[in-house]
């Protein structure tokens, strides 16, 4: 984006500035976002990767103001590992998402787990992170990831909605740890509220943001049709179901749309749709 360059700090409102880091891929778009809050005493949500260039301008953006938490959303890769080196410098607390091991033995797709993510506060529903005009609400939204947090910026009425909703794209639902069931009730959760903007980890901010999440759920649950359509006409592979649905996608991405079609498919089974015999899966 050239009018969001990287490490350049951009004021999104008088409360939040956003630095982009320098990690794009078809993964992260133009980069993990950074969104420093606060004004004379900061919370620092999502440092990002442990990239020096972007260390540095976090540490530009701060100004020598003090750090009352660096605040994690989820523990992938390219949103937590600069909490390390950043608490190095500032003291601060490592604050948000729960930390855990899991052993994911299939193909992964999106970011993979920060193993060295430790936080030293771990935030459930309705914690809150408090400092000088501003306060941080924890909102549980797992599917991404199963520790997936939004957090609310409840002076201003705004969402950082880490990857749970992203400005350009559908989230990843890779399972074990993703959850589709887990993400729809998310995205319904957020339906529910009223909050006025969301500053994603990813992607530009989101102005209508019940408009987009309306979307997000039937794009979703359009997704399940087909798969139960193609199913219903003869029983197939995941890899066959990909090819099927998702025609034309670039080849970096064929990955990930297998890991969203497994979790699409095991919420089917949860639901008694759809079974699973030899890799093969039909309805029932």
């Amino acid at each position: 984006m050239a009018e969001h360059p990287t490490g350049i700090p951009i004021q999104l409102e008088p409360l939040v500035v956003r630095v982009l880091a320098p990690n794009p891929s078809p993964y992260t778009y133009t980069g993990t976002q950074t969104h420093i809050v606060g004004t004379t005493d900061l919370a620092v949500i999502d440092p990002g990767p442990d990239d020096p260039a972007h260390l540095d301008a976090l540490v530009r953006a701060i100004d020598g103001r003090p750090v009352t938490a660096i605040v994690v959303t989820h523990h992938h890769r390219d949103h937590s590992p600069a909490t390390r080196p950043l608490k190095a410098l500032t003291g601060a607390p490592i604050v948000g998402a729960a930390p855990f091991d899991l052993d994911d033995a299939g193909a992964r797709a999106d970011a993979s787990f920060d193993a060295d993510y430790v936080p030293d506060r771990v935030l459930a529903e309705g914690d809150a992170i408090r400092g000088d005009g501003w306060t941080l609400e924890a909102i549980a939204t797992p599917g991404h990831t199963s520790n997936h947090l939004a957090f609310a910026l409840t002076d201003t009425n705004a969402l950082f909605s880490g990857d749970h909703v992203m400005g350009w794209s559908t989230t990843i639902v890779s399972p074990p740890d993703g959850d589709m069931t887990a993400y729809m009730a998310s995205l319904e959760k957020l339906m529910r509220r009223d909050d006025r903007i969301y500053y994603p980890g990813h992607g530009e901010a989101v102005k209508k943001p019940q408009r987009l999440v309306r979307g997000m759920l039937g794009h979703r649950k359009q997704r399940e049709g087909q798969i139960l359509r193609l199913l219903r006409e003869a029983a197939r592979t995941i890899p066959a179901l990909v090819d099927r649905m998702y025609v034309g996608l670039d080849a970096r991405l064929v990955p990930a749309a297998a890991r969203s079609v497994l979790a699409h498919l095991y919420d089917l089974q949860t639901r008694g749709l759809v079974i699973e015999e030899s890799e093969t899966w039909r309805t029932t």
